[in-house]
């Protein structure tokens, strides 16, 4: 019997009614999400429409801080000494670059990059924000220029910027005075403000654009600007433009400072020349120099190599920071202050015999010609150089007293000059020597001697000599040296910079500062052969009296009984520093001069004619003649002197030589 198959009618109810759920159910999930959607769309355009409307807009806009420019430095005539000038730079920024090494190693083949700009760039990297800008090659060519323009769309985040950057027309001239600027690192960053140094890259790091930073920086602006996706800028929406630093004027004079520096002719030495009127520096000279513009972007390896292991240390700043055993040139301040201090008069006399004895010693001490000079008073003390005379003054005021009034003339502290790392050099003194000599505390009468001549454990830079000269000549009215003159806004006027006097006269009596004065112009004219500048011929032709003094002083202890003359030039030049310190009108003294040469056989022949240079540069920038309203009496003061009192006409006394080994230098 066949199977029965049961048939399944359809359910048309049914159906309509599961299908008038689903079709609500998924109404009310179009529903839901619609008031979802409508839901956040109040939430972003009512309820937060400004927050998301300045996102948006700080997606396409950003802020640039634009460094200023910095201020411009000239000499005190004008002449351009640290520019400005436009350059290009290649800048990436790392938040926008995705994998930086083979980025830069892209860019090198396209713009060349050495290891120099790397490690530069890699440390700036470390200590940089991931958004703000580092640069990478600085100083870009034209040809590096249009070859990234080509291949720009390959590096996303790296640009082409356009910048300011220093340059220093005079080179080596004014390296040691001016400096130079170079990138900040990392320990910059601690010290400085972030604000105001938004968007700079260099620094001032020796020199005025070091100790004149803040006047030379300015304050930096701002710009908003329109950008794309990749980050490229569109165009400026606001610009709220930087502050300029300020112009420098220095008190140097181009012509004076390069006579300087030819007279050298290259041999290693320093000078300064002050104006004692108001203690601005004229020069200052530090020989063998260096190009600053080589720091300004980043020295290469090799190139700093070089400077470092040259020989004649030209990085040294000799000027302020090479100190030297001043030899003769403290003779001068020696004989004032045993003036001064009522000790001596200008006529009274010693003998010089050739060898000086402290009472109650055998050693002696030595004058630096064989057998002596014989009698000398003040006067020929200072012309001649005795030393016997200044032995027995150091002798006679004692080691407080020299090392008293010394130090109120600057010497063994910096001058105060405006220009950072000034060497404090050595003053002989009992302090000194308990403080650096802790096992041989006691001073000995032998140490008060040798310091009445300049030697010992004198140390002085050349700095501190002309500023102790120019306060002398000055007739003792102290002031701080100064190196700028006056600051100028753009577009303004120069204003002066004040520098008064650091106190009153030093000179008690004015007599007294006449009675030196004419003793060193002595140096220059007096036809004694003994004299120190016998045949030098520095005052032939100059037209104001010169006041002067040589001073030879001794870099190692004497070995033997000979005399400096026995020895050849070469032998001399190698044991010896050359001094020579001068001062011109003798009578109202407008520049003070002191020149050191690091070997030299003797001063008043070897850094004589180097101070006779600086002073003729100085005549000719006068234009030949001092400044007007200022009349110069007739000179003389040497020339017209009685015979009573003219050290050419004491009687000289013969003394037998001896023969005795020196514990001071031959200095002169």
């Amino acid at each position: 019997m066949p199977k029965l198959i049961r048939r399944r009618f359809k359910d048309t109810r049914g159906e309509a009614e599961l299908f008038r759920r689903r079709a609500f159910a998924g109404f009310a999930l179009i529903l839901l999400g619609l008031c979802a959607l409508v839901g956040r769309y109040v939430f972003l355009q009512v309820l937060h429409h400004d927050e998301f409307a300045l996102r948006s807009v700080n997606n396409s806009v950003k802020p640039r801080a634009i460094p200023p420019a910095r201020g411009l430095i000239y000499d005190r005539n004008g002449i351009l000494l640290a520019d400005n000038v436009p350059a290009f730079r290649l800048e990436v920024v790392p938040e926008q670059v995705h994998d930086m090494n083979r980025l830069l190693a892209d860019l090198g083949k396209v713009v060349p990059l050495d290891p120099d700009d790397l490690d530069a760039f890699r440390k700036q990297l470390r200590q940089s924000r991931r958004f703000d800008n580092v640069p990478l090659k600085m100083h870009l060519t034209e040809d590096d220029i249009a070859r990234f323009d080509v291949n720009r769309w390959r590096f996303p985040g790296v640009d082409v910027v356009p910048y300011l950057t220093r340059q220093y027309p005079l080179g080596s001239m004014f390296a040691h005075v001016v400096g130079y600027v170079s990138r900040i690192d990392a320990d910059d960053l601690e010290n400085l403000d972030p604000d105001r140094y938004k968007g700079t890259t260099h620094i001032g790091r020796i020199g005025v654009e070091r100790s004149y930073e803040d006047m030379l920086h300015g304050s930096p602006g701002y710009e908003l600007d329109e950008v794309n996706a990749d980050g490229r800028i569109q165009r400026v929406l606001k610009t709220d433009p930087p502050t300029p630093g300020k112009n420098l004027y220095l008190s140097i004079d181009a012509r004076i400072q390069k006579a300087a520096q030819d007279a050298f002719e290259g041999r290693p030495g320093a000078a300064v020349a002050i104006d004692p009127r108001n203690g601005q520096v004229l020069a200052m000279v530090s020989v063998p120099s260096f190009d600053p513009n080589l720091f300004v972007n980043g020295i290469s390896s090799a190139d700093y190599s070089s400077l470092m292991t040259a020989t004649d240390k030209p990085l040294l700043n000799r000027a302020l920071r090479g100190a030297y055993p001043p030899g003769s040139t403290v003779k001068p301040f020696m004989a004032l202050a045993g003036l001064e201090y009522g000790v001596r008069t200008p006529q009274d006399s010693v003998l010089s015999t050739g060898v000086f004895y402290i009472p109650g010693q055998a050693r002696g001490y030595r004058d630096d010609q064989r057998g002596g000079v014989g009698t000398t008073n003040l006067y020929k003390a200072i012309y001649a150089s005795v030393n016997t005379y200044f032995y027995k003054l150091a002798l006679d005021l004692g080691i407080d007293r020299v090392s008293a009034f010394m130090g109120s003339y600057g010497f063994g502290h910096p001058s105060g000059v405006d220009l950072p790392g000034e060497a404090a050099g050595i003053l002989p003194s009992r302090e000194w020597k308990a403080k650096h000599s802790p096992k041989e505390r006691n001073w000995y009468p032998g140490e008060t001697v040798i310091t009445g001549i300049g030697q010992g454990y004198w140390s002085v830079t050349a700095m501190q000599l002309s500023h102790a000269l120019a306060t002398f000549a000055g007739r003792g009215v102290p002031y701080a040296p100064h190196v700028v003159m006056s600051t100028a806004d753009v577009g303004k006027s120069p204003s002066p910079l004040l520098n008064p006097p650091t106190g009153p006269s030093l000179i008690k009596n004015i007599k007294d500062w006449e009675a030196v004065n004419e003793g060193m112009q002595l140096v220059i004219y007096s036809n004694d052969p003994t004299s120190t500048g016998f045949g030098t011929k520095l005052g032939d032709g100059f037209p104001y009296r010169i006041a002067g003094k040589s001073g030879t002083a001794e870099r190692f202890s004497r070995k033997t009984d000979a005399y400096n003359e026995d020895k050849n030039t070469a032998y001399l030049a190698a044991r010896h520093r050359a001094w020579f310190e001068a001062f011109t009108p003798a009578e109202n003294p407008r520049i003070a001069v002191a020149v050191v040469l690091e070997a030299g056989a003797w001063g008043a022949k070897d850094a004589g004619p180097i101070a006779r240079k600086i002073l003729d540069a100085w005549l000719a920038a006068q234009g030949g003649a001092v400044p007007p309203n200022t009349p110069l009496p007739e000179s003389g003061v040497a020339a017209s002197s009685s015979a009573a009192s003219r050290p050419e006409d004491l009687p000289q006394e013969d003394a037998p030589a001896t023969d005795s080994s020196s514990a001071g230098g031959d200095t002169q």
